[in-house]
């Protein structure tokens, strides 16, 4: 089962900046290949389908307690890309053409399907595809494809990071640098745990410290790269088997914490009217206010 809490992982700025091609070079970090979406799903269904659960349960809670981080995430971009997207168009009547602003916009879809929100789709407009999820029931073969699946997720927050200077993108993505770089050094933990190897030895991958990123290196300054979370107030603690020792770049303790980090409130979306959403009148509200009222006895 998933706890939901109605929170998200850090506090994005509020800027008057709308940035629709920004929202989709975004978008690669959240249905591309290299996304959230698949490092979600590729361990979603790693741990679904693991074996022998009881032998190797420090590595099954490994992939448990980052799956849940990894829906976080998930929905830490998709609210970066609603930020990117905020104030593209402005409320006109019909004839006065009110999304003729983005006409132009490398990825239209964000205006002429989603009311300028977020999608399951990579920078180019292709839909996520359960392709990208590998999971050959190999425990060592799953572990190595996690460490090559987090660089490369990697490698493309990095782009996107370069690619513009929204604060609300660069917010995410540096935020995203850091705890993306926690699940590299856990996965490579991991395998030096089921083989030997010191996989450690080989990050970080491109070879650029998150500390030369603004947006990285505050979250870094706070130890927030020697944490790892279980993401449930009981289950996973046996992650402390693996995520153990020091951090392999700057040799500071890693420490394993039982429960989710603090949140902060989710952004609230203003209303579209030019693209109809919510399509509910100042009007209409009285009236759905009155009928909830009348549905649960309140009195005025």
């Amino acid at each position: 089962m998933f706890k939901r809490m109605n929170e998200i992982m850090i506090e994005i700025p509020e800027v008057e900046k709308p940035d629709a091609n920004a929202a989709a070079a975004v978008q690669e970090l959240l249905g591309g290949k290299f996304g959230e979406m698949s490092t979600l799903n590729n361990y979603l269904f790693q741990s679904f389908n693991f074996r022998s659960k009881r032998q190797l349960k420090p590595f099954y809670d490994l992939i448990m307690s980052i799956t849940a981080e990894e829906l976080g995430h998930v929905e830490l971009v998709s609210h970066a890309v609603n930020k990117c997207l905020n104030g593209s168009t402005k409320r006109k009547k019909p004839d006065q053409s009110p999304l003729e602003a983005v006409k132009d916009a490398r990825l239209s879809y964000h205006f002429l399907a989603g009311a300028q929100g977020a999608m399951p789709f990579d920078s180019m407009g292709n839909p996520w595809t359960g392709a990208y999820v590998f999971n050959s029931g190999n425990l060592v073969e799953d572990l190595l494809h996690n460490f090559f699946l987090e660089c490369g997720a990697r490698t493309h927050k990095m782009k996107v990071y370069e690619m513009t200077d929204h604060p609300a993108a660069r917010a995410v993505v540096g935020f995203l640098l850091v705890r993306g770089g926690v699940h590299v050094v856990a996965y490579a933990k991991a395998l030096e745990v089921a083989t030997g190897v010191n996989v450690t030895k080989l990050v970080p991958i491109p070879s650029l410290s998150n500390k030369l990123f603004t947006e990285a290196h505050k979250y870094e300054e706070k130890g927030v790269h020697t944490k790892l979370y279980t993401w449930s107030e009981n289950d996973f603690s046996s992650i402390d088997q693996i995520w153990k020792g020091t951090h392999p770049e700057d040799g500071l303790p890693l420490e394993v914490i039982q429960g989710a980090p603090e949140g902060f409130p989710i952004p609230d979306a203003p209303a579209v009217e030019e693209e109809f959403a919510p399509g509910i009148s100042a009007e209409d509200f009285k009236e759905i206010a009155k009928r909830l009222k009348m549905a649960g006895n309140i009195s005025e």
